[in-house]
C-alpha cells in the first residue's frame, strides 16, 4: 500500500485508525463576514482555468494506473491505492490540506459469473450475478431446469408459493421478473427446494440485462442471478418443449477490507460555511471506471489545483470518495462520523458523478422537484443550487434536464442529514429517448453510456465535449458559491445557522433517500 504524503492540517487531527476529525468552527471562530465582492469574477477565472486538455491528463494517469493494476480501481486494490496517492500527490503539491479518512467496508469480487444450458439445446447464456448471492461450488453445478409460468400468463410471476406446481426439488428454477421483489421469487424458490435461480428480464429490449439484488447478505440461500428477457423466453420455450439442463457458477469474493477517502480543502476561507464538492474515485471490478467516476474525479482534481492559489471567503473542501459502488460506503462514513454541529458547517454539497458519458445528456439534479418525479425535493437550498448550474447552461444555450435524487451517488448522505445538494450527470445504463436526442444529439435507443460497469469504460468512453461543458459548469458553481453562499443559505450567520438546523429538525430528513447496497442494482 503506498504511503501517503500529506501536508499538516490545522485545527484537524486523525484518531483511532485514521478516522477523520473535523473541528467545529463556532460563530466566534468564524472569521468576519468578508465586504461584499463580485462571486463572478471567481467564477469566470475558474472557467477559463479549467480545460479538457488538463482534465484529460488525470484522465491519461487514471488510464495507466489501471492498465498497470489488472485493468480496475477498485475500492482496496492496488488501482485505487494508485489513483488516491495520485491525487493527494497532486493536492499536497498545490498547497493544500490533505487528509486520509480510512474505513472498512465488505469488499466483494466476482470470480466466476456463468451459465450454459447444456441439453437439449447448448446454449451460452450471459448471467448478472445478484448482489448477496450465495456461490456455487467452485466448477459449479449442473442440474435440470424448471421454470414458473411468466407474464403472459401470471400478473405475479414466482410472488407466490402456489406459483411453483409440482416438482421443484434439486433443480434451477427460471422466473420472470416483475411485481414483487428477487428477494420473494428467491425466498419461494427455496421453499420448494430448488438449488438456483434465474431470472429473466421483462425489459422491452431482449438484450437488456437484470442487475439486481437480494435483501442482504444473510437473506441470501441459493445462488441467484438475473438474465436478458431474449435469454429466458428460449429457456422458457425449451422448458415447455421437454427436459432441459443447465450448468450455473456463480462465485463471489467477499471479505472485510479498508480502504479511504482522500479529504482536501482550503487553507483560507470560513471554516464555519464550507461549500463542499465530492466525486467518488472508485471503480467497479470489472472495468478501469475512467467514466465512471475518473471524469468527475479528474475534473474535481483540475478545478481544486486551479483554485489553490485563489483567494476565497468561504473555504471549499474536496472530498474523494471511495466505495461508492459498493454502495456509497465513503461518503456514508464521512457523514456519519460528522457532529450535527459540523454538518451544519457545511453550506452546501455538490456531487459529480458520470460527466462524459458518450451518448450524454445535460442532467442537472431537481433540486425543487419540479419534474415531480422520484424522491422529491432535496433539502432546503437545493432548489438555488440547480438554479446556479441551470443559468450558467442557459447562458451558453445548452439545453438540461432535470433528474432525481434517486440515491445512487454521493449526494445520498448530504441530503439525508438536511445539507442542500446539487450537481451534474450525463447518464448511465439507460437508454437514451427520442426526446432526449432532440435536445442532446446523439443516438436513440442506447444507452447514455454503453461501456457503465464494464471493462470498455476505457479512455475512448469519454465525451470530451460533454466533459469540457460540465467542467466548465463545475468551475462556475464552486467559484460562486466560494465567494457568496446567500443563495443557499442566506448570510452563514449565526442566524442563518439556525434557520437551517430548524429547516433540519423541522424537515426530517431520513436515511430513505440513501440507497443500501450497490448503485444500479434493482430489488424488483
Amino acid at each position: 500500500m503506498p504511503r501517503f504524503k500529506v501536508t499538516q492540517w490545522r485545527a484537524v487531527s486523525l484518531i483511532a485508525a485514521g478516522t477523520l476529525a473535523l473541528a467545529v468552527a463556532t460563530p466566534a471562530q468564524a472569521a468576519p463576514a468578508a465586504k461584499a465582492t463580485d462571486p463572478t469574477k471567481l467564477a469566470n477565472r475558474l472557467v477559463k482555468a479549467v480545460t479538457v486538455d488538463h482534465i484529460n491528463r488525470h484522465l491519461i494517469a487514471l488510464q495507466r494506473i489501471a492498465e498497470t493494476n489488472d485493468g480496475i480501481r477498485a475500492a482496496s486494490t492496488p488501482g485505487h491505492e494508485a489513483s488516491a496517492q495520485y491525487i493527494a500527490d497532486k493536492l499536497t503539491a498545490a498547497g493544500y490540506l490533505v487528509r486520509i479518512q480510512n474505513f472498512e467496508f465488505p469488499f466483494t469480487q466476482t470470480l466466476a459469473e456463468t451459465a450454459t444450458e447444456t441439453s437439449p439445446t447448448a446454449r451460452t447464456l450471459s448471467p448478472v450475478v445478484m448482489q448477496y448471492s450465495p456461490n456455487t461450488p467452485e466448477g459449479g453445478v449442473t442440474a435440470p431446469l424448471t421454470a414458473v409460468p411468466g407474464l403472459a400468463t401470471d400478473a405475479t410471476p414466482g410472488c407466490e408459493p402456489a406459483d411453483f406446481t409440482g416438482s421443484y426439488t434439486g433443480t434451477i428454477v427460471l422466473i420472470q421478473r416483475g411485481s414483487c421483489t428477487f428477494q420473494q421469487k428467491h425466498d419461494n424458490a427455496v421453499a420448494v427446494g430448488a438449488v438456483g435461480v434465474l431470472v429473466y428480464n421483462n425489459a422491452e429490449v431482449p438484450t437488456d440485462p437484470v442487475n439486481g439484488r437480494l435483501t442482504d447478505a444473510a437473506s441470501g440461500r441459493i445462488p441467484t442471478a438475473g438474465i436478458p428477457r431474449g435469454e429466458g423466453e428460449a429457456l422458457a420455450a425449451d422448458v415447455a418443449a421437454g427436459p432441459v439442463t443447465v450448468h450455473l457458477e456463480l462465485r463471489v469474493l467477499s471479505e472485510t477490507r479498508t480502504t479511504h477517502n482522500v479529504i482536501a480543502e482550503t487553507r483560507g476561507g470560513r471554516a464555519d460555511n464550507v461549500v463542499m464538492s465530492g466525486a467518488h474515485l472508485d471503480s467497479v471490478t470489472e472495468g478501469p471506471g475512467i467514466n465512471d467516476n475518473g471524469s468527475g474525479s479528474a475534473a474535481q482534481l483540475e478545478l481544486a489545483l486551479q483554485l489553490a492559489d485563489q483567494k476565497v471567503t468561504n473555504k471549499v473542501r474536496f472530498a474523494w470518495w471511495s466505495a461508492e459502488e459498493f454502495g456509497l460506503l465513503g461518503s456514508q462514513y464521512y457523514v456519519s462520523q460528522l457532529s450535527f454541529e459540523q454538518q451544519l458547517d457545511i453550506a452546501l454539497y455538490l456531487n459529480f458523478d458520470m460527466i462524459a458519458s458518450p451518448n450524454y445528456a445535460r442532467f442537472v439534479y431537481d433540486g425543487d422537484d419540479s419534474d415531480a418525479v422520484g424522491s422529491g425535493p432535496g433539502p432546503y437550498g437545493s432548489a438555488q443550487i440547480e438554479d446556479v448550474f441551470t443559468q450558467y447552461l442557459d447562458g451558453k444555450g445548452l439545453t438540461h434536464e432535470g433528474t432525481d435524487f434517486d440515491g445512487r451517488s454521493d449526494y445520498g448522505p448530504f441530503i439525508a442529514v438536511g445539507i442542500p445538494s446539487g450537481g451534474l450527470f450525463t447518464g448511465a445504463e439507460v437508454r437514451k429517448t427520442e426526446a432526449e436526442v432532440a435536445l442532446f444529439g446523439g443516438t436513440a435507443g442506447v444507452p447514455f453510456d454503453s461501456c457503465y460497469h464494464q471493462a470498455c469504460d476505457n479512455l475512448g468512453n469519454i465525451n470530451r465535449t460533454a466533459l469540457g461543458q460540465n467542467a466548465a459548469a463545475i468551475a462556475w458553481a464552486i467559484g460562486l458559491f466560494a465567494t457568496d453562499t446567500s443563495a443557499v443559505n442566506g448570510n452563514g450567520s449565526a442566524l442563518a445557522r439556525q434557520a437551517r438546523r430548524a429547516a433540519v429538525q423541522a424537515k426530517g430528513f431520513t436515511a430513505h433517500r440513501v440507497q443500501v447496497g450497490a448503485p444500479g442494482r434493482a430489488t424488483a
